[in-house]
């Protein structure tokens, strides 16, 4: 009985590794495509929000959002 006990060991450490293997091969494309179109909305505002700025509170619409967005811009 102990000789079994050895070899589910192994076993045990075979499946566990194939589950984990499984698991970081998956298919993670999926939220990349909305972080992805986060970031460029963000970039937008961000571009949007320096050019032109001297230092004062700026009132934006964003395109994912109906309301105005406050966002100041601190030079230095």
């Amino acid at each position: 009985m102990a000789a079994l006990a050895w070899l589910l060991i192994p076993l045990v450490a075979v499946v566990g590794a194939a589950i984990w293997g499984s698991w970081a091969t998956r298919n993670k494309t999926i939220g990349d495509v909305a972080e992805l179109a986060g970031y460029a909305r963000f970039r937008d505002v961000m571009e949007r929000s320096c050019s032109g700025s001297d230092g004062a509170d700026h009132e934006m619409t964003s395109t994912a959002s109906p309301s105005p967005v406050r966002s100041s811009h601190v030079s230095g």
